[in-house]
């Protein structure tokens, strides 16, 4: 699948955001191994720490559903017009739990000319990783 079509769907996923607080929605679009794709949106909660962002919707979505491989994930984010919408550390964390840095790739763009994609070694260098 193209990155376009990929961040393409994160757009889509965007419009079910629940963000009644900070107004900034966002979507993912998480590509699995076998070609599925499973969709997030951000979802707000007034307490705050219950919120959840649209990459770990995904991804426990995709989990739940028995997926254990990745290959990409798609991001689009904004209030009114989308702007450049990188993970959060945590969501960076929660993609090292299951991908492999080299060769998972995040997407974050705002339109067809504007598209990053970036290993998720790139964004998370040193990430906590189990010891053998």
């Amino acid at each position: 699948m193209e990155a376009y079509e990929l961040w393409q769907k994160a757009v889509k996923a965007r419009e079910f955001s629940y963000s009644p607080y900070s107004g900034f929605k966002v979507g993912a679009a998480l590509l699995c191994k076998n070609g599925e794709v499973v969709q997030g949106c951000n979802v707000e909660n007034s307490a705050y720490g219950p919120s959840n962002c649209a990459e770990r919707t995904a991804f426990f979505a995709a989990v739940a559903k028995g997926q254990r491989e990745f290959e990409a994930i798609a991001i689009a984010g904004g209030k009114e017009e989308l702007v450049m919408c990188y993970p959060c550390g945590v969501c960076r964390q929660v993609m090292a739990e299951f991908c492999d840095p080299d060769n998972f790739h995040v997407i974050c763009g705002m339109n067809k000319e504007k598209l990053e994609i970036l290993t998720l070694r790139e964004l998370l260098p040193k990430s906590f990783e189990m010891q053998d």
